[in-house]
């Protein structure tokens, strides 16, 4: 019986050694990590931002002047302050000075306010969760595209 336990006691102590002495060599062995996106798939061109696509110029098509109305517009009486909301960067292909957000249940003219104090009437449009804001708008605020500015938002 006591024959058998260290018979038992040495093989696990062989077989645990020559395990760690695998594990070493294979470390040793081991080729270095390659990047699996380009080892699968062909290479692809990239060229910088707006080089071979369109400016948020050429995007926008609302006019100068409906943005200088808009700017200009002051606030009306009676309207009432609906709360503040995060907004990002809408759809560049829907035009319009617009801030579509869950504080309304149905489009009405209203009035954003960015936290540089600028107000900008705009058209509020029914949405959920955060509020996203019209390329227009985003310049006539003269807010960079990649904030993520806190509106104001206010409606009659």
């Amino acid at each position: 019986m006591m024959m058998i336990r260290a018979l038992t006691v040495l093989s696990l102590a062989l077989a645990l050694g020559a395990c760690g002495e695998l594990s070493l060599r294979k470390k040793a062995a081991a080729p270095p990590p390659s990047d699996l996106a380009t080892e699968f798939a062909p290479p692809v061109a990239v060229t910088p931002l707006g080089a071979a696509g369109q400016t948020p110029q050429a995007l926008d098509t609302t006019t100068a002047a409906e943005k200088t109305a808009a700017l200009a517009a002051a606030p009306k009486g009676g309207e009432r302050r609906l709360g503040r909301q995060v907004a990002a960067l809408g759809s560049p292909a829907d035009p319009g000075l617009w801030v579509q957000t869950s504080l309304v249940a149905a489009a009405v003219q209203g009035r954003v306010e960015a936290p540089n104090g600028t107000s900008l009437a705009v058209e509020l449009r029914p949405g959920t969760g955060g509020a996203l804001m019209s390329l227009a708008a985003y310049q006539a605020l003269g807010l960079p595209l990649t904030d993520l500015p806190e509106l104001t938002v206010f409606a009659p």
